[in-house]
């Protein structure tokens, strides 16, 4: 059973020296992960930040970024694709349900469905 999965943000996250960072881990969510943020002020306040709460609990490595490092101010300063990004990426991982997809053939354009569940990154191959 995979308990990670490796991503790559289509962005990257700019430390204070200009450095980019966009290889990263995201390890599944405990039931713990998705009750703890519920007792936050911000998240009864403003209840979008759950998700910087949930991602910023699961996020295990964003480059040379440790899981202690990686913090809810760290994931409100992603930009808006990254952020979305992980935000599939975690719902994707952590859905018990078949992530199917459709997919068109570029030589005969014939379309089929496949299981997404499992692929890395939600990449067809790479």
């Amino acid at each position: 059973m995979h308990t990670e999965v490796s991503f790559t943000l289509p962005q990257g996250y700019a430390d204070a020296a200009g450095t980019i960072h966009r290889e990263g881990v995201m390890r599944l969510a405990t039931a713990r992960d998705e009750i703890e943020p519920l007792r936050d002020a911000s998240v009864r306040t403003n209840g979008a930040y759950l998700s910087v709460l949930l991602l910023a609990r699961t996020v295990t490595r964003l480059g040379q970024f440790g899981a202690d490092q990686v913090t809810p101010d760290l994931i409100q300063d992603l930009y808006a694709v990254d952020f979305d990004h992980l935000q599939r990426l975690y719902e994707r991982v952590n859905s018990s349900e078949e992530v199917v997809g459709t997919v068109t053939c570029p030589t005969c354009d014939a379309a089929f469905e496949i299981d997404l569940a499992g692929l890395e990154d939600g990449g067809l191959g790479g």
